[in-house]
């Protein structure tokens, strides 16, 4: 079995601000969308990764490609259609960034199962998906279609990394959360994405319940205070966040994503039974990995994720 991370969803092109004495005077382009920056991640880190999904063949589809392919990331089942890209424009407001979305009709949007390839799982330890692919169908129906096909074969990881102003259908977004829920055996999410998903639930209460809906662990990140992991039947192993001066939160979720990962599969526990496995100092040398690349894309504009050789901490 192959010991890639392949990650699915969208493909954003981010337009960040460009700021002289306080006022926006232009924009500059980077690649984005979560599950990508995932992707990247996985590969700075020095661990296989793959992309999947389907991507414009406009001039922002064509540098995306040249992007993922420099950067190491295995591309062979990213599709190519004749459909445009979705476009973000990224203010960054106290620190947090606030995001405008253009993607009516985009390619990443249109991936369906006749674009999977049927190689994808078997050449796949680890099948990754969230964030806004999973609000805009038919991409959010086929990756949740492809979640049950992988589940009990390979783990499934799960970050809703919620955007709620994109959600035009509340019900049925959330019916899939739930879903992925049932499937996953890595839920990653926020405390900003459990106001949302759970309002009156504390983050262990949460937990326990996502636990209960059939996830095998779940992490939950509270910006400067750190993260936290829970499975079924123990106690929750927790780490502080690293200090940091931070310049902007982009990407810092998908880096955390991203790193937990492969440190789950630097100690072999990229199974269910190995996640259950996995001694509390294990899982919290994980955590704390993941923290510490996170606070390096934190200290530096847009979602910028670090290399293995910036993170210093005994892994």
């Amino acid at each position: 079995m192959s010991h890639r991370i392949t990650s699915l969803g969208e493909v954003v092109i981010d337009f960040l601000p460009i700021v002289e004495d306080g006022r926006t005077v232009g924009f500059r382009m980077y690649p984005g969308g979560s599950p990508m920056n995932v992707a990247l991640g996985v590969a700075r880190l020095g661990h296989p990764a793959g992309f999947a999904g389907a991507l414009s063949r406009d001039y922002f589809g064509r540098s995306v490609r040249a992007f993922l392919d420099a950067e190491g990331v295995d591309i062979r089942f990213l599709v190519d259609l004749d459909a445009p890209s979705t476009l973000s424009f990224v203010a960054v407001e106290r620190g947090e960034p606030a995001y405008t979305f253009y993607g009516a009709g985009a390619a990443d949007a249109r991936f369906v199962p006749t674009l999977v390839d049927a190689r994808l799982i078997e050449q796949s330890a680890v099948i990754h998906v969230g964030s806004v692919a999973i609000i805009r169908q038919p991409t959010a129906d086929t990756l949740l279609w492809l979640c049950g096909q992988a589940a009990g074969r390979r783990l499934i990881s799960f970050d809703p990394n919620i955007r709620a102003a994109l959600v035009d259908d509340d019900a049925g977004y959330r019916r899939r959360i739930e879903q992925l829920f049932g499937l996953a055996d890595v839920v990653k999410l926020s405390t900003v994405d459990l106001a949302w998903i759970m309002p009156d639930a504390a983050p262990d209460q949460a937990a326990r319940q996502i636990l209960a809906q059939g996830a095998g662990m779940v992490v939950i990140t509270d910006g400067e205070h750190g993260l936290a992991a829970w499975r079924a039947g123990a106690a929750a192993v927790r780490v502080p966040a690293r200090p940091v001066r931070v310049v902007d939160t982009i990407g810092a979720g998908d880096t955390v994503d991203a790193a937990l990962l492969v440190a789950l599969a630097d100690r072999a526990a990229l199974t269910r039974a190995a996640l259950r496995a996995l001694d509390d100092d294990h899982l919290a040398a994980c955590l704390h990995f993941a923290a510490a690349a996170a606070a390096i894309t934190c200290s530096r504009a847009g979602a910028d994720l670090p290399r293995r050789a910036e993170i210093a901490t005994p892994h």
